[in-house]
C-alpha cells in the first residue's frame, strides 16, 4: 500500500484460529515511520478490520526507550492497548 511517497509493507493475519481465512483479521503495518495519527486512522478505516497495528521504530534521540512502538487503531480511533493486535 502507498501513502503519498511512503510504501508500506503489511500483512493480514488471522488471529484466534489455526486455519487461514477463519479468524479475526488484523492488518499489521511493519514500517510505519513517517505516518502521523491521522494517516494511520485513515489507513485503518480503509482496511475496515476491527483493528490495524502500526509498528514504528523508536527514535533514541527523542524517546527514552529503544526498540519499536506499536500503535493500535480501530476504524474510528487509536486505542492504548488490545490483546488481539498485540
Amino acid at each position: 500500500i502507498r501513502w503519498g511517497m511512503i510504501a508500506l509493507d503489511y500483512e493480514v493475519w488471522d488471529v484466534f484460529t489455526d486455519r487461514a481465512l477463519t479468524g479475526n483479521q488484523l492488518a499489521v503495518f511493519f514500517n510505519a515511520q513517517g505516518l502521523d495519527a491521522a494517516a494511520m486512522l485513515a489507513i485503518a478505516r480503509e482496511m475496515n478490520y476491527s483493528e490495524s497495528t502500526f509498528v514504528q521504530r523508536r527514535a533514541p534521540e527523542v524517546e527514552r526507550e529503544q526498540g519499536v512502538r506499536t500503535r493500535i487503531f480501530l476504524r474510528t480511533q487509536e486505542i492504548p492497548f488490545a490483546g488481539h493486535p498485540v
